[in-house]
């Protein structure tokens, strides 16, 4: 649990200390948006515009946002650890290579989020607009295009768009725990969790909907290399076992 820990909070200061301008986050997101129309997946704004009168809907989805994300994935480290401590290393490692391919998108790839975009596009920041706990940091781009440092206080690294790990950590939580759910209700719950973040995180125009697909690839991605790690240690042991001793 102390590796995982470390892993996140390595994970967390990484990702501030690589924000890209927001002038190329910009042009990244005009990618996203040609991208999507050509998919047909260019949604995200009639999705928003369609839940903007009910205040309280979308206060709760933010708030959703900001708090379940963190929940569950512990949760589901604490309940891998105790019951299954071999399936807890395979998820553990898969979580942290998620962290580092997620860090290196970040990096080369800053993506402004929809809420931030020109008010031509027509988003609206719910962030600051329906979250109603505390005072709210109005974004402002600075000189070369860089976020305020209240901004980067607030929220962190604003154009950490791409992949979406609110995705792709919901989606690792339904995995790793999927053996645990003996009851139809407890999948049906397993299921659902993933598809309610994607309609979170595209209602509050905090990502793109093709964010959700980074999320999926950098958890695919974070799997292959925790189960590459396994072979690379029965391949050790292996070779341990047959090397001749003396």
């Amino acid at each position: 649990m102390l590796v995982a820990g470390a892993c996140y909070l390595l994970y967390d200061t990484a990702r501030d200390r690589v924000t890209g301008s927001g002038t190329v986050a910009l042009r990244h997101a005009e990618q996203v948006i040609s991208a999507e129309r050509f998919l047909g997946l260019y949604h995200e704004g009639t999705i928003q515009r369609a839940f903007l009168s009910a205040g309280w809907f979308m206060s709760f989805w933010n708030i959703f946002y900001g708090t379940i994300h963190f929940v569950v994935p512990v949760v589901a480290l604490v309940v891998l650890y105790r019951r299954a401590p071999a399936r807890y290393v395979r998820w553990r490692n898969t979580l942290g290579f998620m962290l580092g391919f997620s860090i290196l998108v970040f990096w080369c790839y800053p993506l402004m989020p929809p809420r931030l975009m020109p008010a031509s596009y027509g988003y609206v920041d719910t962030a600051a607009q329906f979250f109603n706990f505390g005072p709210q940091v109005v974004v402002k781009l600075g000189p070369g295009g860089h976020p305020g440092a209240a901004a980067v206080r607030e929220f962190g690294n604003l154009f950490a768009a791409m992949p979406s790990l609110h995705v792709g950590w919901s989606t690792w939580s339904m995995l790793a725990l999927r053996p645990f759910a003996r009851r139809r209700w407890q999948r049906v719950l397993l299921v659902a969790y993933p598809i309610a973040i994607i309609f979170c995180i595209v209602v509050t125009a905090n990502h793109w909907i093709l964010d959700a697909a980074g999320g999926w690839l950098v958890l695919a991605a974070g799997y292959a290399g925790a189960r590459g790690v396994e072979r690379l240690g029965r391949h050790r042991v292996r070779v341990a076992e047959l090397t001749p001793v003396g």
